[in-house]
């Protein structure tokens, strides 16, 4: 999916709807995001979803472990 293409004109206004329409609801926002995400770059290409399926979990467990040690 290109960002000057029909699909990305009519994709992104969905997820930005509901993305407001889990109003006050963090982690299915940032859920949301990661989905969009996934399915975004699964459009252009599949097999990039395992680059970002170890992007996700390397960003995921970098934030815990700096969470776990932060003072």
């Amino acid at each position: 999916m290109l960002f000057n293409s029909l699909a990305f004109a009519l994709y992104l206004p969905l997820v930005f709807i509901l993305y407001w329409s889990v109003f006050r609801k963090l982690r299915w926002q940032n859920m949301l995001v990661i989905a969009a995400s996934y399915i975004f770059y699964g459009w252009w290409d599949w097999r990039f979803l395992v680059l970002i399926a170890v992007t996700t979990g390397c960003s995921f467990l970098s934030g815990i472990y700096i969470g776990k040690f932060s003072t």
